[in-house]
């Protein structure tokens, strides 16, 4: 009995140490709709780092005495674009991709070989001593091989993803460049859509209403999912996984 009881819990250790800390927050989860995350700092998050690229000359403003106009400025009022740590601005991510590949190969090899010896200083006769009587002196060898390979690939693909959020500008850079990053999470029912985004921007492409397009976001990661009970029924179990990963056939 007590090896029994030994045994189950070392399955069930087992198991929980291959579906991790997940499978945990979805057993707490059981019953309820997905816990939707705290609003916190993105810049204190276990893996956040500030961003390092090559960097230009900074290039100092020219001072203009008695202007009305500030360096910089688009309007003859306040900015009211973001531009400061802290500041809000709106992301519009718009891709519709499609790519279409279509590829087919045809190989064919065919190669033949034969070699005897009719004549050998008249040893030949005796070949019959040494090898089985049927053997031929003029055909003692023959090969030939064919080989022939047909391959046909097809990939069709289309993504439209169309949706705004609102980011944070986590980091200047030494140029004027920011480094922005948001995060927006949307639950319906059992189920939670999360769409993150980062990437570093110019001030000058922020438009007069404060928004900025996805196309132009440098190093941009765009994150689209979700997780609750569509999304389980949708992927497939911890052991069929594992199994396809370590089943080399």
């Amino acid at each position: 009995m007590l090896r029994s009881t030994f045994r189950f819990a070392a399955l069930a250790g087992l198991s929980l140490a291959l579906t991790g800390c997940n499978a945990v927050s979805r057993l707490s989860e059981v019953g309820s709709p997905p816990k939707v995350s705290k609003i916190d700092n993105p810049a204190q998050h276990h893996g956040f780092r500030p961003v390092t690229m090559p960097m230009p000359m900074p290039e100092h403003p020219q001072q203009a005495a008695n202007s009305l106009w500030r360096p910089g400025a688009r309007a003859f009022f306040k900015d009211q674009r973001a531009g400061r740590i802290g500041d809000i601005l709106t992301v519009t991510v718009n891709m519709e991709d499609e790519a279409k590949l279509n590829n087919k190969t045809t190989r064919s090899r065919s190669a033949g070989e034969s070699a005897g010896l009719p004549n050998f200083l008249g040893y030949e006769a005796s070949l019959a001593r040494v090898l089985p009587e049927d053997v031929s002196a003029s055909d003692l060898v023959s090969l030939s091989s064919e080989h022939s390979s047909v391959g046909n690939g097809e990939l069709e693909r289309e993504e439209t993803v169309k949706v705004s959020l609102a980011a944070v500008i986590t980091q200047i850079l030494p140029n004027g460049n920011l480094v922005i990053a948001g995060k927006q999470e949307v639950r319906i029912n059992y189920e939670l859509r999360e769409l993150t985004v980062s990437g570093v921007i110019r001030p000058e492409d922020i438009s007069s209403n404060n928004t900025v397009s996805s196309e132009k976001i440098a190093e941009a990661r765009i994150s689209y999912g979700g997780r609750g009970v569509i999304s389980d029924l949708q992927q497939p179990r911890y052991g069929q996984q594992i199994f396809d990963i370590l089943f080399p056939f």
